[in-house]
């Protein structure tokens, strides 16, 4: 994984064609880079969301960012309900517990 200005970009190599190539993750719209070496690769990686932000501004249109810190959540009422009982009886607020479950998933306690 790759990081720039808060996206990341997933790459695979291409055997065949002897080539790096990779998609910037957690947008609705495409964007890709390409290059034939590691350097080539992070360079394509920069300059592609380089471009897509410049392109967004002349467009007059707002980029999609990766993640905006909100989440929406479909669960049964069952679920809702043992959840926020639960976060309630540790003193958390719903949002926080969520939270925290997300994070002992992820990261297996270790945050």
């Amino acid at each position: 994984m790759m990081k720039y200005k808060n996206y990341t970009g997933k790459a695979e190599y291409d055997d065949e064609a002897e080539i790096f190539y990779g998609e910037v993750i957690g947008l609705r719209d495409v964007v890709t880079f390409k290059g034939t070496s590691v350097k080539e690769l992070k360079k394509s990686f920069k300059e592609s969301i380089d471009d897509y932000l410049a392109f967004c501004e002349r467009m007059n249109k707002a980029p999609d960012i990766p993640a905006s810190g909100k989440l929406i959540l479909r669960i049964s009422p069952e679920l809702h309900s043992y959840a926020a009982i639960t976060a309630k009886a540790e003193g958390m607020s719903l949002n926080s517990w969520v939270a925290e479950a997300l994070k002992d998933k992820l990261y297996g306690g270790d945050h």
